[in-house]
């Protein structure tokens, strides 16, 4: 699948089939993620790997529209460890891990899976919870999560262009 074809095409996914995803496609969806741009190529995220059935049912119990991280037969978060970061661009981080979990979500919707952006940060309550059911470190900020699994039913591409939203030379 070519990338414009997996950016026009691209849905969330929230239910997925029993099927387990590969350590190999794992990787690539990781490796997808690790070529995202960043600012000054800082590259401030890492990932933990969620497969856990235990965990992943804690941690989807903590916000009511994360319910489909219980069934889904894989999560990555996404965190950012500022480590080593330029202290001028920590503002970054946020937008710099958004853009690795779209890489991510695109990189999954070509191979075949269907994959959900669930929003962490800012939330700190929520965070602390998911910081301690993983053993995280307090220098670790947890960013996001992607479900992810193979698709229950397929999905047929958005179909919206809202042209009032686009502007030209002037608001």
């Amino acid at each position: 699948m070519d990338a414009l074809k997996a950016i026009m095409e691209r849905r969330s996914c929230r239910v997925y089939r029993n099927r387990p995803v590969s350590e190999e496609t794992i990787e690539t969806l990781l490796k997808a993620g690790m070529v995202a741009p960043s600012a000054m190529n800082s590259q401030p995220w890492e990932f933990l790997v969620m497969q856990d059935p235990g965990k992943k049912a804690a941690v989807s119990e903590l916000v009511t529209y994360w319910s489909m991280l219980k069934k889904a037969p894989l999560g990555i978060l996404i965190m950012a460890n500022l480590n080593g970061y330029r202290a001028s661009h920590t503002e970054f981080f946020a937008q710099d891990c958004a853009l690795c979990a779209g890489n991510i979500l695109l990189a999954a919707h070509a191979m075949g899976l269907g994959g959900v952006y669930l929003g962490l940060y800012p939330k700190q309550d929520v965070m602390k919870k998911v910081r301690a059911i993983y053993d995280i470190p307090e220098h670790i900020i947890p960013f996001a999560i992607l479900s992810i699994g193979y698709p229950e039913r397929p999905m047929p591409p958005h179909n919206t262009f809202p042209q009032h939203k686009v502007h030209r030379d002037v608001y």
